[in-house]
């Protein structure tokens, strides 16, 4: 199944239901999501991460329940 971009509020309800918060690798500009556990990534706040994704011209889409972050 190919990969279908969504709507911010989509990815982050879907974020939310799987317990995922928004992220940002230390000493990196990139932005991914994590379950707050991994030390090489900051939890961001969901403000943050929609600004970071647009500034970037990323976007966010998802197939059959998994979500990856491309250029829009």
């Amino acid at each position: 199944m190919a990969m279908e971009k969504i709507s911010f509020d989509k990815a982050k309800t879907i974020a939310q239901k799987k317990g995922l918060k928004p992220g940002k690798v230390k000493g990196t500009s990139g932005i991914q999501f994590t379950k707050g556990t991994n030390n090489r990534l900051d939890v961001i706040s969901w403000e943050e991460f929609e600004k970071l994704l647009n500034e970037r011209k990323l976007a966010v889409y998802e197939s059959a329940g998994w979500m990856k972050i491309m250029k829009a």
